[in-house]
């Protein structure tokens, strides 16, 4: 409600008050979200919010008023009640109490001491607290925050609309499960502590009361401390500190302190641009301290709040050694995102990754915590697993037939043979002696820009690699056939899959007319490395053709697209009107834990087992892994991950789309579910290829706490594969911020 809206309804206020207790005088407005009115030495408070519970609200004074800290007390009406229902909202008279507001007074050491203190009390007094209606949530719940991600956007200025977004994503991304809970009073703020001097005089409004974290009111006490001239975190301590020689905080309590701190400063940034929205700026801003604690790293905020606590974690990690010791001891090979300030990554949750500064990460490149980081059915079903057993295929265990049960149930018919590994790679070399063993042949087929795994074979029929720094070029036994990619490839329009297709019969015969024979076709479902390119329609069923006619088989690599990543089907492949002989499995299958596997027909099978050469894998289907894969499969189907991924990504790519109208920088916006990449060129015709922007917008977002890759022939499309977890909420923040970014080159 508007200030101007309370002002007409002042003379139905006064009646109010007349009638039901007999009170007279000039009324005055006094801030609030609901009515509140000072008549006198009393208080007219009228709610006008849903979430108000004035049975609830009482009971919690009562309470602090038991151990002596000062609260309204509600005057008794004529009617003999406390409360009366009225047009205007459940009415009650409460006596004004002394003092004036902390906001008023300012802040010194001893009165935010004196704040820390009464938090602490109040806690602590409440500790056995019940009623019926105190597991509620409103729209200030700080442990709910992320409420509000979907208005963010409405905050107009872009610097504190990226802090806002920061902070909610930060607190999307907290676990407070391990914070211990209790009764809040929910709101306070700095009308609400009423103070003479250094000294509390009383706590106003109990319209927020609810239970949940305690650490969430003293977050908030400090979100209000942070508003104030000439309050730093330094100074805010005083009342961290004095909370904490009462009732200690945990070291949990402590890493999500500054986070929640953030989170409020937040959430009133977004409350103000939503009223402001509907006229009504009756919230005071927030907006110059948000920007200045979301320019702290958490950590570092942390350890300046929490210096004077009874348990305090150490000092952080030194990432620059550590960057040392890795270069001295891993070699210089292994490649490092972000090799200027490398991310040190300590935690995983969901979608999220926690960096040792405190920083949570969106993370929309890793495809293959499938179904989570840290995905809390997965982890059980391990720990089970290996405190039972964990050896080999050499021994019957019923888990790998399980899981191999489980998996060729969702292929199509005829594929009802698993073979299991520790990755894509090894199911990728596997799959190359298959299709040696099944026709006699050697050679194979595979598509530029391809990357099929690290080991010596896969190197060697990876374009990707082989024609990439360092590589040797293509083998004589590899036959590359061009990228079916219709924005940038040769071929497009209507017949770019029928002439697509042409060119790999074109290729098998060049290389039947030099003496050589195709065991194979190894064909990602849609490319990754290639530049998150979707086949079009008609292409696999066409080069499936030419490769049977040869003799070959036609392997499906679904080591970067499968277990429901593309929406419309568990399987890439099953997007086009084509059966495999063979599929390879890895990257997700274990969403994390090693394992890898190739599914075929009996016929393949045999003729893989007719070589008389026994297959062997140490690891391979162990039991640990296996359990894994098969609560992998479990997750999706419970959790109808499949068609999460379809929904979001079909959002995510619309969002892309509308991006792409505004911003001449991307050129073209592909891909399937959550397997999307967003080409950026700097001209439409040309397509010459934004392989520095692309670099720098990576950087960028990543400032802003989203993960995300540049890959392709031309390293310029920026590819997302996130895990099939992700919400709408992170979507809508990606692609604001993408926008924002953009807005730099336009």
């Amino acid at each position: 409600m508007t200030r101007a809206e309370a002002d007409t309804l002042i003379p139905e206020i006064q009646a109010i008050a007349h009638e039901h207790w007999g009170i007279e005088g000039e009324p005055i407005p006094l801030a609030g979200e609901n009515l509140n009115v000072r008549i006198g030495e009393v208080v007219v408070k009228i709610a006008r919010e849903p979430q108000v519970d004035p049975d609830l609200e009482e009971a919690f004074a009562s309470a602090l008023a038991a151990v002596g800290i000062a609260v309204p007390v509600s005057r008794m009406s004529l009617e003999g009640v406390r409360v009366i229902e009225t047009p205007l909202g459940q009415a009650r008279v409460q006596e004004l109490l002394p003092g004036t507001s902390w906001q008023e007074a300012g802040d010194t050491p001893a009165l935010l001491e004196a704040i820390g203190t009464l938090i602490a009390r109040a806690h602590e007094a409440t500790a056995d607290f019940e009623h019926v209606h105190m597991h509620r949530t409103h729209a200030w719940d700080l442990a709910q925050a992320g409420q509000h991600r979907g208005h963010v956007h409405l905050v107009s200025d872009r610097t504190v609309r990226q802090a806002a977004h920061r902070a909610l994503h930060l607190h999307a991304a907290l676990d407070c499960a391990g914070c211990p809970t209790g009764m809040l009073h929910g709101d306070v703020n700095d009308e609400n502590v009423l103070v003479d001097g250094e000294v509390i005089t009383g706590l106003l409004d109990m319209g927020d009361a609810l239970h949940g974290p305690l650490v969430c009111d003293l977050a908030i006490a400090v979100a209000y401390a942070l508003q104030h001239a000439g309050t730093d975190l330094a100074l805010a301590a005083n009342l961290v500190q004095a909370y904490d020689a009462i009732r200690p905080l945990s070291e949990t309590e402590q890493q999500c302190l500054p986070v929640l701190v953030a989170a409020r400063l937040a959430t009133s940034a977004v409350m103000a641009a939503r009223q402001r929205a509907v006229g009504d700026c009756a919230l005071q801003s927030t907006d110059a301290a948000l920007t200045s604690l979301m320019a702290i790293a958490p950590r570092e905020a942390e350890r300046i709040l929490c210096a004077g606590c009874r348990v305090h974690r150490g000092p952080g990690v030194d990432v620059d050694a550590l960057r040392k010791r890795r270069e001295q001891l891993l070699g210089g090979a292994l490649s490092l995102s972000y090799g200027d300030a490398p991310l040190h990554i300590v935690a995983g949750r969901g979608q999220f990754l926690w960096g040792s500064d405190g920083l949570a990460y969106l993370d929309l490149v890793n495809n293959v915590c499938h179904v989570g980081h840290a995905n809390e059915r997965v982890t059980r079903a391990i720990e089970r697993q290996a405190r039972r057993l964990n050896t080999n295929t050499r021994y019957l265990h019923a888990t790998v037939l399980d899981l191999a049960q489980r998996l060729v149930a969702t292929m199509p018919e005829g594929l009802d043979v698993c073979t299991f590994v520790n990755s894509g790679s090894e199911a990728n070399e596997l799959a190359l002696r298959m299709c040696r063993a099944a026709s006699g042949a050697n050679d194979v087929l595979v598509i530029d820009g391809a990357y099929h795994g690290c080991s010596g074979n896969c190197i060697a029929m990876s374009p990707y690699k082989f024609n990439g720094p360092g590589g040797g070029g293509c083998p004589d036994w590899v036959h590359v056939v061009p990228a079916p990619d219709t924005y940038r490839g040769e071929f497009q329009g209507e017949d770019a899959p029928q002439a697509c297709g042409l060119e790999v019969g074109r290729v098998i015969g060049e290389a039947a007319r030099a003496g050589r024979s195709i065991a194979g076709f190894f064909a990602e479902s849609l490319l990754s490395c290639g530049g998150q390119v979707p086949l079009p329609a008609g292409y696999l069923e066409a080069a499936a053709r030419h490769v049977r006619k040869a003799g070959g088989l036609y392997v499906a690599d679904e080591v970067q697209v499968g277990f429901g990543r593309v929406g419309d089907a568990m399987w890439g492949f099953e997007l086009h009107d084509v059966v495999p002989d063979i599929v390879v499995l890895g990257k997700p299958m274990g969403n994390g834990h090693p394992i890898g596997a190739v599914v075929t027909s009996p016929a393949v099978a045999e003729a893989f087992a007719d070589t008389g050469m026994e297959f062997f894998s140490t690891f391979g289907g162990n039991p640990v892994s296996c359990a894994a894969a098969l609560s992998v499969l479990e997750t999706i189907e419970d959790e109808g991950l499949q068609a999460r991924a379809g929904e979001l990504g079909a959002h995510f790519k619309a969002g892309l789309n509308s991006l792409k109208e505004r911003h001449a920088l991307i050129g073209d916006v592909r891909g399937s579910g959550l397997f999307l990449g967003a080409e950026l060129v700097r001209d439409h015709q040309t397509l010459e290829p934004a392989v520095e922007e692309a670099a720098a917008i990576v950087q960028a977002m990543r400032q802003h706490g989203v993960l995300l890759s540049t890959d392709g022939p031309l390293n310029n499309v920026i590819k997302i594969k996130p895990p099939l977890v992700l919400t709408r909420a992170d979507i809508d923040m990606t692609l604001d911020l993408l926008d924002d970014v953009l807005s730099n080159y336009t």
